[in-house]
C-alpha cells in the first residue's frame, strides 16, 4: 500500500540530512511503530507519508501514486492536542468532513441540513467508539482531561475515513496510567476497523505492546541521515519472557553504529533488516 523509495531528507543551507535512502514497503492494514532516538528522524518520515513536506530525493508512493499534499486518505493525530479551543467536541469532530463538503451556497438548504445530521450521527458513533458519554459532545477542550482530549483528536481523525492513520507521538504527553488506557484504545480500534496504522514513538515497551511489525530508524555516523536499522515483526503473541529480548534488541538497534548496513554491490541502499516472528 505505501512504498518508500529511496527517499532522503535535508533542511538547511548548507543542507543537513536527516533521512538517507529509506526503502520501505508498507503493506494495507498492518500496524506500524517507527522507534529511534530523539532526531533520528521519525517525525520526519510521518509527514513524508503524510505529503506535508516533499523529500529531497526519492519518491513516496501510495497504491503505486505519489499525493504530494494531505488529503483525507490519510489522518493525522500529532503529539499536541488538534482541538479548537473554541469547538465543542461534537463541532472539533466534524470540522475537517463538513469543511471539506460543504460550501457557503450549499449551506441552509434541505440538502445541508440531512447531511449535517448524518455526520453529527456518524461523529456521536466515534464518540462511543472512542469512550467518552453523549454528554461529552458538548463540552469544549478545556473542560477535558489530557486523555479524553487526545480521544477527541482520535475521533477527529477518523472521521474522514482515512485508509491510513498516522500517529506522532501521540501519547507521550499523557499519564502513564491514561497512556496504557489510549494504547489498549488504539490497539482495539486498529483491530475492529482495520486501517493502517503508522505509529511514531520513542517508547520500546509501547512499540512493542501496540505494533505488529517495528521500525528502528538510526544513525551509522553523527553527520549522516539515518537508515532503517531494523525491521521487525511482532508476533501475534508475546509472552512475558519474549518482551525484555525484544525491548533490547531494538534498544540496541537505535544505538549500535553499525546497525545499518552498507549500499549492496549494485550500489542501490539495503537496510540490515532482522525480522523475529
Amino acid at each position: 500500500m505505501i512504498s518508500i523509495d529511496n527517499i532522503s531528507m535535508a533542511y538547511g543551507s548548507p543542507p543537513r540530512t536527516v533521512l538517507d535512502r529509506i526503502d520501505l514497503e508498507i503493506e494495507e492494514g498492518e500496524f506500524v511503530c517507527v522507534l529511534g532516538q530523539t532526531g533520528c528522524g521519525k517525525s520526519t518520515l510521518l509527514r513524508l507519508i503524510l505529503g506535508s513536506e516533499q523529500p529531497t530525493s526519492g519518491r513516496v508512493l501510495i497504491d503505486g501514486k505519489e499525493h504530494k499534499q494531505p488529503d483525507r486518505m490519510r489522518g493525522y493525530v500529532p503529539q499536541k492536542y488538534s482541538l479548537f479551543p473554541d469547538r465543542t467536541v461534537l463541532d472539533n469532530i466534524t470540522f475537517g468532513p463538513e469543511l471539506c463538503e460543504f460550501r457557503l451556497l450549499s449551506r441552509f438548504t434541505p440538502a445541508y441540513y440531512r447531511r449535517r445530521n448524518e455526520l453529527r450521527e456518524e461523529a456521536m458513533g466515534y464518540l462511543r467508539r472512542i469512550g467518552l458519554r453523549a454528554t461529552d459532545a458538548k463540552k469544549y477542550p478545556d473542560q477535558l482531561s489530557g486523555g479524553m482530549q487526545q480521544r477527541v483528536a482520535i475521533a477527529q481523525a477518523l472521521m474522514t475515513s482515512p485508509r491510513i492513520l498516522l500517529m506522532d507521538e501521540a501519547f507521550s504527553a499523557l499519564d502513564p496510567a491514561t497512556r496504557r488506557g489510549m494504547q489498549a484504545l488504539i490497539r482495539d480500534l486498529w483491530q475492529s476497523i482495520g486501517k493502517t496504522i503508522l505509529f511514531v514513538t520513542h517508547n520500546t515497551h509501547e512499540a512493542v505492546h501496540l505494533a505488529t511489525r517495528v521500525i528502528v530508524l538510526a544513525k551509522d555516523n553523527p553527520e549522516h541521515g539515518s537508515r532503517i536499522a531494523l525491521d521487525l515483526k511482532v508476533p501475534e503473541t508475546v509472552h512475558e519472557d519474549d518482551i525484555a529480548h525484544l525491548v533490547r534488541k531494538l534498544e540496541a538497534a537505535s544505538q549500535e553504529s553499525d546497525s545499518v548496513a552498507s549500499p549492496n554491490e549494485e550500489g542501490s541502499p539495503q537496510s540490515a533488516a532482522v525480522r523475529v516472528g
